[in-house]
């Protein structure tokens, strides 16, 4: 319990270099007009902007499966650490443990049990670590969908600069895998006004970054919906909160491996009392390290253990939620 509290009373300061998604200009205009000042339209329009449409759910998952299970990895290595200018040697080593150690312990985990994964790449990160993105395409069961160009933060972009990293993004990973993503997990999950825009934009199936449910949905933009299957993440389902650590706020203790075990578990055992799904978002670099990797493998003993487990890409169950094939 003592573990529990430290560890959550430290969080937020971890967050701090983590979880930045305003610019400097938007909390100037917000210091000069206060949201309490705002008329009632201009929040509606505000929080409407993007919002949750109707459940995409099937009655049933394929063959009878009672839960879907989507395993993702954003393959970042260094470009967090580049985005911010942080270009020190002790960085760029941490960053690049994700490609040289903790990958193929993914990869080897995943062949042992015969399960799809989907690998979120920012383009920067596919280019410094190409062998990575063909270790992955060779295995021709797992997704390669879009993670920003150099792990970027949206809200901090205009829309010209935003679609300019979107496309290069798209051309890049097309160009190295063979096949155009058809979903995105924005960098740190950073929504723009006009990142749904964009998606729309440039054709894609899926957004996987945002947290209004537990079940796959609809997007809806300006209130109307907009075709875009939406797999929400959530905080409490991603290894960093649990195992990163910024050195720039403090050096708090890590999460223990059973710990996150224990709350995982639980998220699982209730998707599936609920017969809706289950999203995980692991990070090479902080997943693969070797106490950790065998916590993910207890994990998926665990959801093997149980009847009814659809294990799936991204874009799988994106595809047979917006085909309405379960229902």
């Amino acid at each position: 319990m003592k573990v529990f509290q430290l560890a959550g009373g430290i969080l937020a300061l971890s967050f701090i270099g983590l979880m930045v998604v305003r610019t400097a200009a938007a909390q100037n205009q917000q210091q000069q007009d206060p949201t309490w000042k705002w008329p009632e339209s201009r929040v509606f329009e505000t929080v409407n902007r993007v919002r949750a449409g109707r459940d995409l759910t099937p009655k049933h998952w394929p063959n009878g499966a009672r839960v879907a299970v989507g395993l993702s990895f954003d393959f970042d290595n260094e470009t967090p650490s580049l985005r911010d200018g942080q270009t020190s040697p002790a960085l760029m080593a941490q960053g690049e443990y994700g490609a040289r150690a903790g990958l193929p312990r993914i990869l080897s985990l995943l062949d042992k049990y015969d399960l799809p994964a989907t690998f979120f790449v920012p383009a920067i990160s596919a280019k410094l670590h190409p062998q990575s993105i063909k270790d992955i395409v060779a295995k021709k069961r797992h997704e390669i969908g879009v993670h920003g160009w150099i792990h970027e933060r949206n809200s901090l972009l205009g829309e010209s600069d935003e679609r300019d990293l979107m496309r290069r993004s798209i051309e890049a990973l097309t160009e190295m895998t063979g096949k155009k993503p058809v979903g995105l997990r924005t960098p740190s999950w950073d929504f723009s006004p006009w990142t749904m825009k964009l998606v729309r934009e440039f054709g894609l199936l899926y957004d996987s970054s945002l947290m209004a449910d537990d079940r796959p949905y609809e997007v809806m933009m300006d209130g109307a919906a907009t075709g875009v299957v939406e797999l929400p993440v959530e905080w409490i389902m991603d290894d960093f909160v649990y195992f990163g650590m910024d050195r720039q706020t403090t050096l708090r203790p890590f999460t223990t491996p059973d710990e996150v075990f224990t709350i995982w578990r639980a998220e699982f055992d209730k998707a599936y009392e609920e017969g809706t799904m289950f999203i995980l978002t692991m990070h090479p670099h902080v997943i693969g390290h070797r106490s950790r990797i065998a916590m993910l493998e207890r994990l998926i003993q665990h959801m093997k253990s149980k009847t009814g487990v659809w294990f799936a890409t991204h874009e799988e169950i994106s595809r047979f939620v917006k085909d309405g094939k379960g229902n």
